[in-house]
Protein backbone atom coordinates (compact mmCIF):
# COMPACT_ATOMS: atom_id res chain seq x y z
CA UNK A 1 0.00 0.00 0.00
CA UNK A 2 2.93 2.65 0.86
CA UNK A 3 4.70 1.64 -2.52
CA UNK A 4 1.43 2.20 -4.08
CA UNK A 5 1.22 5.66 -2.70
CA UNK A 6 5.30 5.96 -3.15
CA UNK A 7 4.40 5.19 -7.22
CA UNK A 8 1.64 7.35 -7.24
CA UNK A 9 3.49 10.36 -5.76
CA UNK A 10 6.42 9.59 -8.00
CA UNK A 11 4.52 9.69 -11.03
CA UNK A 12 2.56 13.04 -10.03
CA UNK A 13 6.29 14.32 -9.57
CA UNK A 14 7.26 13.17 -13.12
CA UNK A 15 4.31 14.55 -14.53
CA UNK A 16 4.35 18.05 -12.73
CA UNK A 17 8.57 18.30 -13.76
CA UNK A 18 7.33 17.44 -17.22
CA UNK A 19 4.74 20.37 -17.55
CA UNK A 20 7.01 23.13 -15.83
CA UNK A 21 9.46 21.54 -19.07
CA UNK A 22 7.07 22.23 -21.41
CA UNK A 23 7.80 26.26 -22.79
CA UNK A 24 4.55 27.64 -22.30
CA UNK A 25 4.11 30.75 -25.21
CA UNK A 26 4.85 34.26 -23.52
CA UNK A 27 1.53 35.95 -23.56
CA UNK A 28 1.57 40.05 -23.42
CA UNK A 29 -1.64 39.94 -21.69
CA UNK A 30 -1.13 43.51 -19.66
CA UNK A 31 -1.21 45.06 -23.48
CA UNK A 32 -4.87 44.13 -23.47
CA UNK A 33 -6.56 45.28 -19.61
CA UNK A 34 -7.07 48.71 -21.35
CA UNK A 35 -8.58 49.64 -25.16
CA UNK A 36 -11.07 49.58 -27.76
CA UNK A 37 -11.84 46.06 -29.44
CA UNK A 38 -14.09 43.90 -31.80
CA UNK A 39 -15.28 40.55 -31.32
CA UNK A 40 -16.95 38.49 -34.16
CA UNK A 41 -19.38 35.51 -33.95
CA UNK A 42 -21.25 33.61 -36.06
CA UNK A 43 -25.28 34.01 -34.45
CA UNK A 44 -28.42 33.44 -36.15
CA UNK A 45 -27.03 32.79 -39.93
CA UNK A 46 -24.73 35.69 -40.11
CA UNK A 47 -21.56 36.96 -38.35
CA UNK A 48 -22.36 39.38 -35.77
CA UNK A 49 -19.76 42.03 -34.17
CA UNK A 50 -19.41 42.95 -30.74
CA UNK A 51 -17.30 46.51 -30.22
CA UNK A 52 -16.07 46.94 -26.50
CA UNK A 53 -13.67 49.35 -24.53
CA UNK A 54 -11.98 48.52 -21.58
CA UNK A 55 -10.29 50.10 -18.83
CA UNK A 56 -8.83 47.83 -15.59
CA UNK A 57 -11.88 48.12 -13.81
CA UNK A 58 -14.67 48.47 -16.65
CA UNK A 59 -16.15 47.32 -20.05
CA UNK A 60 -18.85 48.85 -22.37
CA UNK A 61 -19.79 46.53 -24.85
CA UNK A 62 -22.03 47.45 -27.68
CA UNK A 63 -23.75 44.70 -29.48
CA UNK A 64 -26.65 45.19 -31.84
CA UNK A 65 -27.02 48.87 -30.68
CA UNK A 66 -27.89 47.29 -27.13
CA UNK A 67 -24.79 48.99 -24.54
CA UNK A 68 -24.19 47.04 -21.56
CA UNK A 69 -21.52 47.81 -18.45
CA UNK A 70 -19.75 45.24 -16.73
CA UNK A 71 -17.15 45.54 -13.73
CA UNK A 72 -13.98 43.74 -13.96
CA UNK A 73 -12.08 41.98 -11.28
CA UNK A 74 -8.33 40.59 -12.85
CA UNK A 75 -7.43 37.51 -11.14
CA UNK A 76 -4.20 37.45 -12.57
CA UNK A 77 -2.84 39.26 -15.45
CA UNK A 78 -4.85 37.22 -18.05
CA UNK A 79 -7.38 35.91 -16.68
CA UNK A 80 -10.58 38.16 -15.13
CA UNK A 81 -14.47 38.33 -14.07
CA UNK A 82 -16.61 40.28 -15.91
CA UNK A 83 -20.33 41.23 -14.05
CA UNK A 84 -22.53 43.34 -15.20
CA UNK A 85 -23.67 46.21 -13.62
CA UNK A 86 -27.20 46.83 -14.06
CA UNK A 87 -28.62 43.46 -14.94
CA UNK A 88 -32.36 43.30 -15.65
CA UNK A 89 -32.94 39.29 -15.22
CA UNK A 90 -31.13 36.36 -13.41
CA UNK A 91 -29.21 35.23 -16.15
CA UNK A 92 -27.63 38.87 -17.16
CA UNK A 93 -26.81 38.36 -12.94
CA UNK A 94 -24.40 35.76 -13.79
CA UNK A 95 -20.43 36.27 -13.87
CA UNK A 96 -18.15 35.24 -16.76
CA UNK A 97 -14.66 34.23 -16.25
CA UNK A 98 -12.57 35.54 -18.94
CA UNK A 99 -8.81 33.43 -19.93
CA UNK A 100 -6.84 34.75 -22.17
CA UNK A 101 -5.09 32.23 -24.20
CA UNK A 102 -2.62 33.56 -26.77
CA UNK A 103 -1.54 36.95 -27.82
CA UNK A 104 -0.45 38.20 -31.11
CA UNK A 105 0.29 41.88 -32.05
CA UNK A 106 -3.16 43.41 -32.51
CA UNK A 107 -5.41 39.98 -31.64
CA UNK A 108 -5.80 38.13 -28.46
CA UNK A 109 -7.72 34.84 -28.37
CA UNK A 110 -9.47 33.71 -24.64
CA UNK A 111 -11.62 30.89 -23.24
CA UNK A 112 -14.89 31.97 -21.66
CA UNK A 113 -17.59 30.34 -19.25
CA UNK A 114 -20.22 31.28 -16.71
CA UNK A 115 -18.64 31.24 -13.35
CA UNK A 116 -19.17 27.33 -12.11
CA UNK A 117 -19.85 25.96 -15.39
CA UNK A 118 -17.17 24.02 -16.90
CA UNK A 119 -18.03 24.32 -20.37
CA UNK A 120 -16.23 26.73 -22.37
CA UNK A 121 -15.90 28.71 -25.60
CA UNK A 122 -13.17 30.40 -27.54
CA UNK A 123 -13.37 33.83 -29.13
CA UNK A 124 -10.47 36.43 -30.72
CA UNK A 125 -10.98 39.66 -30.11
CA UNK A 126 -9.01 42.78 -32.41
CA UNK A 127 -7.72 46.01 -30.41
CA UNK A 128 -8.82 48.70 -32.67
CA UNK A 129 -6.81 51.76 -30.75
CA UNK A 130 -5.21 52.13 -27.28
Amino acid sequence: MVFRFLGFLGCCGFTVLLNSCIQQPDLDCKAFHQGTFEFQTYLEGKIQTTTFTRTDTQQIEVFQQKKDTFNIRWINDCEYILEQLYPKNRKEKRAVHMRIIGTKQDTYTFEYSIVGDHRTKKGTATKLKS
